[in-house]
C-alpha cells in the first residue's frame, strides 16, 4: 500500500510539468497521423510507429522511407543523423538515471527532447521518488504522442486539406522548447554556444550534414567550459 501511494504521489507530481508538452505532442501527433494517412497508410501504422519508435522527427522521415526501395544501411545512417542529439542527451543523463532500478530501461528507451528538458532541469519535489517522477514524465510524454498519432491516423481520412508542410511542426516545437528554456535561465551561455556552433557548422557543412559536427562541437566546448559555467551559475 505504501509503495502504491508513493507511485501515485510521483504521478501527480510529474503530471503538471508535462501539461505544456501535452498540447504540443497531441497536435503534432495528429499532424503526423494525418500525414501518414495522406501517404496511403492506415491508422495502425502511425499508432504502432509512435508506440515503438517514439522519435517524432524520425517518424516523419520513416514515413517516406516506407515508400522507397528497401535500403537498411541508408535508413541506419539517416536515423543516426536525425537523432544524433540523443547520444549526447544520454551521456548527460547518466548521473540522473543512477539508482532508478529497472525503470532505467524505459527511461533510456523513452528519452526524447521534451522528457530530457524536464528531467534534466527539474528536480523531483521533496518526498517524491526521483526514479518514479522521471518515469512518469517520460511515460506521460510518450502517451501524449501515441494519443495524438492515433487520433490523426483514425480521423485523417475524414480531413480533406493540403498536407504539404505538416512535417515542419516538429521544427516549430523545437523552437518553442528553446524559447521556454531561454526564458527560464538567467544566464544564456550554453544556449549561445549552441546557437553559435550550429550556425558555423551550418555554413561549413550545409543543411544536410551539419547536425553531427554541430553536436560534437557543442559537446566538446561545453565539456571544456563546464566548470567555468557552473561557477558563473553559482555566483548568480
Amino acid at each position: 500500500m505504501k509503495k502504491r501511494n508513493e507511485i501515485w504521489i510521483a504521478f501527480r507530481s510529474a503530471f503538471p510539468y508535462t501539461v505544456p508538452i501535452f498540447a504540443g505532442f497531441v497536435f503534432l501527433g495528429i499532424a503526423y497521423g494525418i500525414y501518414m494517412n495522406s501517404l496511403g497508410f492506415s491508422a495502425i501504422y502511425p499508432i504502432m510507429m509512435s508506440l515503438t519508435i517514439f522519435a517524432g522527427s524520425m517518424e516523419f522521415v520513416a514515413a517516406n522511407l516506407l515508400l522507397v526501395a528497401f535500403n537498411p544501411i541508408n535508413a541506419l545512417f539517416l536515423t543516426l543523423m536525425v537523432n544524433a542529439r540523443h547520444l549526447f542527451y544520454g551521456i548527460s543523463m547518466l548521473d540522473k538515471y543512477k539508482e532508478t532500478g529497472k525503470k532505467k530501461f524505459y527511461l533510456i528507451y523513452g528519452l526524447c527532447d521534451e522528457s530530457f528538458s524536464i528531467n534534466c532541469t527539474i528536480d523531483a519535489p521533496m518526498n517524491v521518488d526521483k526514479g518514479w517522477f522521471m518515469f512518469f514524465v517520460t511515460l506521460l510524454n510518450h502517451s501524449y504522442w501515441v494519443i495524438g498519432a492515433a487520433i490523426g491516423g483514425i480521423f485523417g481520412s475524414l480531413v480533406q486539406f493540403n498536407t504539404e508542410g505538416l512535417d515542419f511542426v516538429m521544427t516549430a516545437l523545437f523552437v518553442v522548447i528553446f524559447i521556454e528554456q531561454w526564458m527560464k535561465e538567467k544566464k544564456h551561455h550554453s544556449a549561445l554556444v549552441g546557437l553559435g556552433l550550429s550556425t558555423v557548422s551550418l555554413i561549413i557543412f550545409g543543411g544536410n550534414n551539419f547536425i553531427i559536427p554541430a553536436m560534437l562541437a557543442i559537446l566538446g566546448i561545453l565539456t571544456v567550459l563546464r566548470k567555468p559555467l557552473e561557477k558563473v551559475e553559482v555566483t548568480v
